[in-house]
């Protein structure tokens, strides 16, 4: 069996569960469309407990899902295929998005450079963070947006580029000192109990 075969084969056996199961779409929906609001949400608390560990911790996120969509692009460069609704019959659709190259899952690229730079960092929940990225990622499926390489290549460059991050962004010389300014500005700003000499 080609690799097309077994692309298109996994797409298939997950997307056609909410044919099935019609109780699933409004989850595969919700998952794919706004879960991204949870995440952002995550983001803002960690960063607001004005902790230098939780700061560097969503730094390194963000450094990693720019890496991740450098690679993105190379990889976009190199392959090209359109979502699964506009190239396979009688595909389970419940997002409506403009055709273009859905190889790799940009929203899994999101939330595996989060979620695991979370999981890194050995933040309390961490592996819910984990599942929450694997459900993202199926639920793209789920709606019809994406194959199952394209969210597996974009959970492989997540995760690569959140290792990445997670050894050289904290130790870095100028990451430590543009975080030390903005937490004196921000100090300035908001002063408050300073809590982000503690670790």
């Amino acid at each position: 069996m080609e690799l097309w075969d077994i692309n298109t084969s996994a797409f298939r056996s997950i997307n056609d569960l909410g044919k099935t199961y019609s109780f699933l779409d409004p989850v595969f929906y919700t998952l794919a469309e706004h879960s991204v609001f949870l995440l952002a949400f995550a983001v803002l608390c960690y960063w607001f407990t004005r902790r230098n560990e939780n700061r560097m911790m969503v730094i390194s996120a963000g450094i990693s899902f720019i890496l991740a969509e450098i690679l993105a692009k190379i990889a976009g460069m190199i392959h090209y295929n359109s979502q699964p609704f506009a190239e396979l019959p009688d595909v389970h659709q419940l997002v409506q998005k403009a055709v273009n190259n859905s190889f790799p899952s940009d929203h899994t690229i999101l939330f595996f450079t989060f979620c695991f730079t979370f999981w890194l960092f050995g933040k309390r929940f961490r592996l819910v963070w984990l599942l929450l990225a694997c459900c993202v990622a199926i639920s793209r499926i789920g709606v019809g947006v994406h194959y199952p390489f394209d969210v597996l290549t974009g959970a492989l460059f997540g995760m690569i580029s959140a290792i990445f991050a997670y050894k050289f962004v904290p130790g870095a010389l100028l990451t430590q000192k543009l975080l030390a300014i903005y937490n004196k500005a921000e100090q300035a700003v908001l002063p408050g109990k300073d809590k982000a000499k503690e670790m």
